[in-house]
Parts: structure tokens; C-alpha cells; sequence
């Protein structure tokens, strides 16, 4: 069954996709894995040139799911992660995003650098949601407060009810 008939079996309030995966000698491999032998600026990239593909070739989601999932595993104890050093990549991804209506997940599992989110608004993102990415329910939204604030200084706001999107000023 295909994607698309299987969102139509059901009545969703929001669906997500995000990449998880990437090419590993002509099979895939969790994106965590690839920094077992790859170097960890190539999986960045790899893991942006395939949500690129994904957002230019699948259309049935509204939101894209943590766009920093590498982040997560990236190797904080050898080098600190500057997003600057992916400007282009991310802004390439964000543009598509924006471009095609779609929002953004602020997840807060690890927290996506600030920079991440005022690229969003400069490509010209409308609108935002929050993500705990919880396990456990110790973990629901854990996080969103800072999140919150973050959103806010980068130009969105909250809607009427709390579970609302939030859309830019």
C-alpha cells in the first residue's frame, strides 16, 4: 500500500515525516551509525542532501520531524558542532520546506541551534511545532519553555491554544 492510501485509511491531526536512515554500501543504515565511518561533517551533510530529496519528492506531510536528528549523535567529546559551517545546507532544506507550505518541528530532544531556527524565519517559514520526541512520559516536554523562549526572540508566536502552531510575526 502506498503512503498516500494509507493516510487516506485515516483521520490524522498532523503528519510528520523525517529522515532516519542513509545510504550505507547499497543498503541503509540508521544516521547514528554513519559516524562510525564516516566523517562526522559528511553525515550532516548526507543526512540534509536526503531530507532535501524527501521534501522535493514526497509531499504527504505536513510537518518536517527533527531536522537536527544527526545532532543527537554527533561527537560532541572530540568537536563542538557550529551550524555555521552547514549554512547553506540547512538554508537549501529550509527554503524547500518553506517554499512547499510546510512547517518546521522545534525539537527539543537535543536542542536545535538557535541559528537552525532564524534561518527557518529568514527563508521565509511560517509556522513552527514543538517536539519533546518522548519515550517516557518523564520526558514529555521536556524542554519547551527554553523552546519557547528561543521561538519567540526568532520571530514566532504562539497561537490561541497551546497546542496551536506557531506561525511568525
Amino acid at each position: 500500500m502506498v503512503t498516500a492510501e494509507l493516510l487516506d485509511l485515516g483521520r490524522f491531526d498532523r503528519v510528520l515525516s523525517s529522515v532516519h536512515s542513509l545510504a550505507t554500501d547499497g543498503s541503509t543504515a540508521e544516521a547514528s551509525d554513519a559516524y562510525l565511518t564516516r566523517e562526522p561533517a559528511g553525515v550532516i551533510r548526507e543526512y540534509l542532501a536526503e531530507t532535501l530529496r524527501m521534501v522535493q519528492l514526497f509531499d504527504a506531510f505536513e510537518v518536517l520531524a527533527h531536522i537536527d536528528y544527526p545532532l543527537r549523535y554527533w561527537p560532541y567529546d572530540v568537536m563542538p558542532f557550529d551550524p555555521g559551517g552547514f549554512e547553506e545546507e540547512y538554508r537549501v532544506v529550509l527554503r524547500e520546506l518553506a517554499g512547499s507550505g510546510k512547517v518546521l518541528e522545534l525539537n527539543t530532544r537535543v536542542p536545535m541551534p538557535r541559528q537552525i531556527l532564524r534561518w527557518w524565519y529568514e527563508e521565509g517559514g511560517q509556522h513552527i511545532t514543538f517536539a519533546s520526541d518522548a519515550h517516557d512520559p518523564d520526558s514529555l516536554a521536556r524542554g519547551f519553555a527554553d523552546a519557547a523562549a528561543m521561538a519567540a526572540a526568532c520571530g514566532f508566536r504562539s497561537g490561541r491554544h497551546p497546542y496551536d502552531q506557531w506561525r511568525r510575526d
